[in-house]
């Protein structure tokens, strides 16, 4: 670029502009030049306040911290026991998300049974129905059961070990998934009981029911399906934490799931992923004081998921008030997902493999978001199961480590006071201090 212009005046330093900036510009040119929303998986990607805005104290003189070697920290946690005869037993807080067979392989499917599987936890069916892949590898399964009904029988729910009616998913509040004609295979066609190759959009909203009246009743059918022997679970998305957590525990809830923005999914509109719904850490506190407001927390039990990708997560969601987490993004990465292996064939799709989110087009590389043959056998589900087996010990050794130092002997114990906040944003959504204060916005007793 030459110092000034024709006439001789000094450029100045070209801007870009805050509002309309490179991306905003590139959404409106191909919004011009298609006439079509963006679809994609994949979960928020504006930075929002998170678990990295809080940090955890220590023990020292005031408390005392536990010796790693010597010194249990306990990370068994059961879900379920409000009504269930058979409440889920785990051996770690971290379970597995719900992800759909149709969405993801039938080997991506067996994978995560098989890692879970080893690390004592639970996997969930997702949208479509039960694979025998999964329900042959997992010793603990929760059974999906969403608006779409997609798959949906008796026997399968009676085979589920806890199951889980879906309201809302992080990533889209009240919208439904989509499932493109490219990844209805034969197979996903007749679990399903959808045409092959034809678009489906899944319904945002159970086709029997009107309000929370009707959750109670048919909480109660699946009981008796089931001969009230499994949880029941009533997962939400992070929209209204405190009402919808109330409502789902009033309805006769065992287990309340909460996923927040930052939580994937396989498609759906990106105005929805971005511009719907609250941060994970903004829902834990409102949905923890409706269960306590009630009389019924560490009763009810909380699964937190959305961006759960560190121990420090693990731990940090727990500190807040959850029981346990559920990971779904992180678990496919594990698997092998947007691997740098395979940057090159990325790079042939127009993306990168950091960046990699067109899921719903059928065409992952690894060979772990698609029905197509060929790529589907360049997955080792025995590989991939052995890798999410280390990530989920990884994870629960990270957390156990900073339960210690924080003087606890079971994950349960972490607490509120063992956190304080980076920025103000934080320290409000979460009610901890913020940091070398003992005040958080909005803390009782305070009128700024």
């Amino acid at each position: 670029m030459k110092d000034h212009d024709p006439r001789g005046i000094p450029h100045t330093t070209p801007r870009q502009s805050a509002t309309f900036t490179q991306d905003a510009n590139s959404d409106i040119r191909r919004a011009a030049a298609t006439g079509i929303y963006d679809i994609r998986g994949g979960g928020a990607k504006r930075k929002v306040p998170s678990f990295d805005d809080l940090l955890f104290l220590g023990a020292s003189i005031s408390r005392y911290p536990l010796e790693g070697y010597r010194e249990k920290c306990e990370t068994k946690v059961t879900l379920g026991t409000r009504h269930a005869k058979n409440p889920m037993e785990l051996d770690i807080p971290i379970t597995i998300a719900g992800m759909s067979f149709g969405a993801l392989s039938g080997p991506a499917k067996e994978a995560l049974g098989r890692g879970a599987n080893a690390a004592g936890t639970s996997t969930t069916t997702g949208d479509g129905g039960m694979t025998p892949e999964e329900r042959g590898h997992s010793s603990k399964l929760v059974y999906q059961y969403l608006p779409s009904r997609y798959g949906m029988n008796p026997d399968d729910l009676r085979k589920a070990d806890a199951i889980e009616i879906v309201v809302g998913q992080g990533a889209k509040p009240g919208g439904g998934g989509m499932l493109l004609g490219q990844k209805i295979s034969d197979r996903v066609a007749e679990m399903r009981n959808l045409p092959k190759g034809i678009d489906q959009r899944s319904s945002c909203r159970h086709p029997d029911w009107t309000g929370p009246d009707d959750l109670e009743i048919k909480i109660l059918e699946l009981r008796e399906i089931t001969g009230w022997k499994v949880p029941i679970y009533v997962k939400v998305a992070g929209a209204r934490p405190y009402f919808d957590t109330t409502l789902a525990v009033k309805a006769g809830a065992d287990v309340v799931v909460l996923d927040g923005m930052q939580g994937g999914t396989a498609a759906t509109q990106d105005v929805f992923i971005e511009h719907v719904g609250q941060p994970t850490l903004a829902c834990i506190r409102p949905a923890v004081k409706a269960l306590q407001d009630l009389g019924m927390h560490r009763e009810v039990q909380l699964v937190i998921s959305g961006g759960i990708r560190s121990g420090a997560d693990v731990a940090k969601a727990m500190a807040l008030g959850a029981d346990a987490v559920a990971i779904g993004t992180a678990a496919l990465i594990a698997l092998g997902d947007n691997d740098p292996k395979w940057e090159k064939e990325y790079n042939e799709l127009g993306t990168t493999a950091g960046a990699y989110d067109d899921w719903h087009e059928g065409l992952d590389p690894a060979g772990i978001t698609t029905q197509d043959p060929d790529l589907m056998s360049r997955f080792d589900p025995v590989e991939g199961g052995r890798r999410l087996k280390n990530y989920l010990k990884v994870l629960t050794l990270e957390a156990q480590t900073i339960a210690r130092a924080c003087g606890k002997n079971h994950m349960h114990n972490l607490e509120p006071e063992d956190l304080v906040a980076l920025t103000m944003e934080a320290a409000a959504m979460a009610q901890v201090p913020l940091a070398g204060t003992d005040w958080y916005p909005g803390k009782p007793g305070t009128s700024y």
